[in-house]
């Protein structure tokens, strides 16, 4: 079960690389300049990875618990 805690760990790390993608994308996006309309438009696409990078990282988190519980 050893693997199953590294393979959750390394999906915990690519989640939160890609929360911290979605924190430089929103303030890029508020500090562009744009109408406002062009910002929400980009702040709902931010929004969506924003939530797709932290299932991955509470899937990963999952993954590591299960994986020490089973050790």
């Amino acid at each position: 079960m050893e693997i199953l805690v590294w393979i959750g760990a390394a999906l915990s790390v690519i989640g939160l690389c890609g929360l911290l993608y979605c924190i430089v994308l929103a303030a890029r996006a508020r500090t562009s300049g744009a109408p406002h309309a062009e910002i929400q438009q980009r702040m709902q696409k931010v929004v969506a990875l924003n939530l797709a990078a932290l299932s991955l990282s509470g899937l990963g988190l999952g993954m590591v618990i299960v994986g020490v519980l089973l050790s």
